[in-house]
């Protein structure tokens, strides 16, 4: 099993920054690609951004929704086992809870159903 526990969000002003971090505990051996999603009221949940979790993984992949390509950038630390989403020039449009995930085949992936562990999510609210 994967716990993921997110944390870094908050109430911000447009144009603001926030870092979002997910620190993964458990199997983390398991782990080949992680993710970021969100979900706002009354919407389903939405891929932001993915990138592959391997140490061993000399190219690095990541992927971006374009919604957010350009503003968030995803990265991570194998050796604290986190990754970090910072988001740069936030919008009203990207208030939302988003959720880590974590999945077990490399290569970053926008598919929900790619991700088998979750964590419970973090606030972000962005005012204009």
């Amino acid at each position: 099993q994967v716990q993921l526990v997110e944390s870094g969000g908050g109430l911000v002003q447009a144009g603001d920054s926030l870092r979002l971090s997910c620190a993964a505990a458990g199997r983390t051996d398991s782990i080949y690609r992680m993710g970021w999603f969100r979900q706002a009221p009354g919407k389903e949940r939405e891929f932001v951004s993915a990138i592959t979790w391997r140490s061993g993984a000399r190219i690095l992949y990541a992927e971006y929704a374009d919604s957010v390509q350009g503003r968030f950038t995803i990265s991570r630390d194998n050796a604290k086992n986190t990754v970090y989403l910072q988001m740069n020039s936030l919008k009203p449009v990207d208030t939302a809870v988003y959720y880590c995930a974590a999945g077990p085949v490399f290569g970053p992936s926008q598919t929900r159903n790619d991700y088998d562990y979750w964590g419970q999510g973090t606030q972000v609210t962005v005012s204009s």
